[in-house]
């Protein structure tokens, strides 16, 4: 049997530990966190990815995980309302999607769905790693050593193992001008199904609120523009004065949200930055998600990059007999379009919040149009006949279960 590393337990991880497990490997994943990170910032399926969803039998856990946010309000400094979207647009795919949930607990569904069947160990990391052409030998950081026929990094936008294997992050890192950051706070503003959300077209700075499915809290989420970063994405401390430094004078309801900061048991602040490579695969070492193809949160596409790219590469590998040279260039080709239409969505929506010296040009409409269709639906999901799908042959592998 196939024995595969996978490191990284958010998204991409569990995603793909479900179908290398489905397409029948033995899988293990390892995450340097002592458990699944509850939180964050909420993502969206839209298009393809929700197909992605229904393929992994997951719908209907994905869909009792949701917000429940009904739409959104933009703002001016005084509160009145500028622009209103709502779930229902663009049949749910629209600027707030059908499909909203906190990185967070979509992570607990896809861990709740492989656990039984795939190894996690937690509290771990890969310390060194070797590989030859029939397979990589992997120290861990507990000292532990262990053997792989595949390693693959889905470790985020600071992937360790890309940095191990590729080389050092600024090689593929692209900033792009802004800062984000959220965090919970208590729901002093009343806050009940709608985001809110003001934009300080002079500054480029944003500030807004987003409901949680516990009334009694909030998501805040704050950006600046910034032309470097060069805060530790570790130091919280720096990144907290930092945005108290950058948000100043924003007005609206910015002073009461930032009263919360010190209080705040979920802070994260970080660059929006893309991660963009010419190949993610280099022998029997591979890339997913955003350690491979991040599009940024200002995308609204990058879990639908992981979940696509979970089926794709667990098939391309299974179709190619587990052959890495063959199965990565497979996964390549099929995906790297649809990664590149997310990217260039990405960039597009930065750009447009940034402060302007002058108007903007008038946009291409169709060509938009036809951008954001390859970005939500430019994947296909082949069905991979001939290989083997143990969930639709009620099989299981003979894999330890273990979560430690």
């Amino acid at each position: 049997m196939i024995r595969v590393l996978v490191t990284g337990a958010s998204i991409a991880g569990p995603a793909l530990a479900h179908w290398l497990h489905r397409r029948g490997a033995e899988v293990t994943v390892v995450e340097r966190a002592p458990g699944l990170r509850p939180g964050g910032q909420a993502v969206d399926a839209r298009g393809v990815a929700k197909e992605a969803i229904a393929l992994m039998g997951l719908e209907k856990a994905v869909r009792a995980a949701r917000t429940e946010t009904a739409g959104a309000h933009t703002v001016d400094a005084d509160g009145t309302v500028l622009e209103t979207y709502r779930a229902e647009d663009d049949g749910g795919d629209g600027h707030i999607a059908d499909i909203e949930v906190l990185r967070g607990d979509l992570s607990q569904v896809l861990h709740d769905d492989t656990r039984e069947h795939v190894e996690y160990v937690f509290g771990d990391r890969i310390a060194d790693l070797t590989q030859d052409s029939d397979g990589v030998d992997v120290t861990f950081a507990s000292g532990t050593a262990r053997r792989f026929d595949l390693v693959i990094g889905a470790d985020g936008l600071h992937s360790s193992l890309r940095g191990q294997v590729f080389g050092p992050r600024e090689r593929y890192l692209r900033h792009l001008g802004l800062v984000l950051a959220f965090f919970t706070v208590p729901n002093e503003f009343g806050i009940d199904g709608w985001m809110i959300d003001h934009q300080d077209a002079e500054t480029g700075r944003s500030a807004g609120l987003r409901p949680l499915k516990d009334k009694t809290e909030a998501m805040a989420m704050l950006s600046f523009p910034a032309a470097s970063f060069e805060v530790d994405h570790r130091d919280v401390e720096a990144q907290k004065a930092l945005l108290r430094e950058q948000t100043a004078g924003l007005g609206w309801w910015v002073p009461r949200i930032l009263a919360h900061l010190d209080d705040t048991p979920d802070f994260y602040l970080d660059q929006v930055a893309q991660v963009v490579m010419d190949r993610w695969s280099a022998g029997r070492v591979g890339l997913i998600g955003d350690a491979a193809f991040s599009s940024s949160p200002m995308s609204g596409g990058g879990t639908g990059l992981a979940l696509v790219g979970a089926y794709l590469l667990a098939g391309e590998l299974a179709a190619a007999g587990w052959d890495p040279e063959a199965g990565f260039a497979g996964f390549e080709a099929r995906m790297r379009p649809f990664v590149e239409a997310n990217q260039e969505i990405g960039r597009m929506h930065v750009h447009s919040l940034l402060p302007r010296t002058e108007p903007a040009p008038e946009p291409d409409m169709e060509a938009f149009g036809a951008l954001i269709d390859r970005a939500i639906n430019g994947a296909e999901l082949p069905a991979y006949p001939g290989i083997p799908d143990l969930r639709r042959q009620g099989g299981s592998p003979a894999v330890r279960p273990v979560t430690a």
